[in-house]
């Protein structure tokens, strides 16, 4: 991410503990930075909290200051079966799918190595990016969420080996995606496939992806106007917050009938 020199419109600067402006005041789609909102302020656990609430996140590189989004329209995953515009369960990662929940070595994990995650997330190359946005600082302040119970992991471990994985934060029943990272081969689409095997299981219908890619596009996300994900927001972020843990029978929510090990 370049270092942002030309503004279309005065960016508030926030100081730590100052709240957000409105949503509706983010850079609009014909300027340089589409989504940007705010800069500055700090990234504690109650304003991460407070951010993600109002569909707001960080996302900024070294040397820069903090950085808030509220990107129009939003990318999002749903992850209902009955979804019209839903998860993509293509053939070949299906038959991935069986293979790995068939062979006893393979399992998922839920935040049991929530830091590794992020490291390998933020040594993983993205195309068209120098570097990552997942910095010393963002490390620390999602592990600080992680503790806080509002960030989780989830892990692809194939003969005792952490091969891939995820880590999305939670509010009540909102879920974010963040970052995927993968060692061996559809390791990450494991772990996003059990992630929406999750949410089937636990009435999450949504998973936010913040930033439109061809390879999220390509597993079922699209994008939906801001106000239709806010309400969203609303009704979900204060609702009781599941268990995050993952049971391998929660595979047949994804695939009905499958054959898993005992």
């Amino acid at each position: 991410m370049a270092l942002l020199r030309t503004r279309p419109d005065p960016l508030p600067w926030l100081q730590p503990g100052d709240d957000f402006p409105p949503v509706e005041q983010a850079w609009g789609r014909d300027s340089e930075a589409p989504g940007l909102l705010a800069a500055g302020g700090s990234l504690d656990v109650a304003t991460l909290k407070r951010a993600y609430a109002r569909g707001i996140f960080p996302w900024f590189s070294a040397g820069q200051p903090i950085l808030w989004w509220s990107t129009e329209p939003r990318m999002v995953l749903q992850t209902a079966a009955d979804a019209p515009r839903g998860f993509r369960l293509h053939r070949s990662l299906r038959k991935t799918l069986q293979r790995f929940m068939e062979n006893p070595a393979c399992e998922i994990r839920v935040d049991t190595a929530f830091d590794e995650v992020v490291a390998a997330c933020a040594g993983s190359p993205r195309p068209g990016q120098d570097g990552t946005w997942i910095t010393p600082a963002m490390r620390r302040a999602y592990a600080d969420l992680h503790r806080a119970g509002h960030a989780h992991s989830i892990e692809t471990w194939i003969g005792g080996e952490l091969r891939g994985g995820l880590y999305c934060v939670s509010l009540g029943r909102a879920v974010y995606g963040e970052s995927m990272f993968a060692r061996s081969t559809d390791a990450s689409k494991i772990a996003l496939s059990a992630l929406v095997a999750f949410c089937r299981n636990n009435d999450i219908g949504l998973i936010d992806c913040q930033q439109n890619t061809a390879h999220l596009a390509s597993l079922g996300a699209h994008p939906i106007p801001r106000p239709l994900f806010l309400e969203h927001l609303a009704k979900t972020r204060d609702l009781p917050a599941p268990n995050w843990r993952f049971d391998r029978l929660y595979w047949n929510a994804l695939i009905p009938n499958a054959v898993v090990r005992p």
